[in-house]
């Protein structure tokens, strides 16, 4: 999925401003570690967060420094959070109203068995879209998956173990656009429904459910 510039940068900030938070004597190379991301990116988050006023260093014994958050942090942290929390339940109405689309849209086909492409939080919302329609679930496809079960159904990890099913909705956040090639090569192109959350691209002359 595409991840504005903006709203990846807010998300390392909070989670910058809450590893401070919670442990006063991390490392900037610690803060690297929890935040997934080069040593020399964390360290321009950190100055960017140091300039703000939104954290402050203060010498302690053995040579070393400790952080912590000054009021304006504190309420810049209580700004992210509420922002981040606005997008994810905007990005859960929209995702569940997307797949409720793409399943009434597979129930008019006549595809009333359907299979989930890709484990993980989108396929948890289309299993709950799901209860609303005269459609059934019957598993999750997700390659190199360990567990039997996702999302409450059972997996299969290639399209050669799944079985009986209609129509595939496309369910898989982090790669979708490679798992929709992997699946043209077994099935039509009109029998692959995908959220538009996923920003989907079509190949020529197909269009989206």
């Amino acid at each position: 999925m595409r991840v504005s510039k903006e709203a990846l940068e807010s998300e390392f900030c909070l989670r910058l401003l809450s590893s401070i938070e919670g442990d006063q004597s991390v490392t900037q190379r610690s803060l690297a570690l929890r935040l997934g991301i080069a040593v020399g990116l964390a360290n321009a988050y950190f100055k960017r967060c140091v300039r703000k006023g939104w954290v402050k260093a203060q010498a302690v014994p053995a040579k070393r420094y400790a952080y912590f958050l000054t009021p304006a942090g504190f309420s810049e942290k209580s700004r992210l959070v509420g922002e981040y929390l606005t997008s994810s339940l905007g990005f859960f109405r929209n995702a569940r109203a997307q797949c409720a689309d793409c399943l009434a849209y597979s129930h008019t086909r006549g595809w009333r068995r359907l299979a989930l492409a890709g484990a993980g939080d989108l396929a948890e919302i289309a299993t709950l879209a799901a209860i609303e329609q005269p459609v059934e679930l019957t598993l999750v496809i997700e390659q190199g998956y360990n567990g039997a079960r996702a999302a409450g159904l059972p997996v299969a990890t290639t399209l050669e173990r799944a079985r009986d099913f209609d129509a595939v909705l496309l369910t898989d956040i982090k790669t979708p656009q490679a798992t929709y090639e992997a699946l043209r090569k077994y099935l039509p192109d009109d029998r692959i429904l995908a959220p538009k959350v996923l920003r989907l691209t079509r190949r020529p002359g197909k269009a989206d459910a």
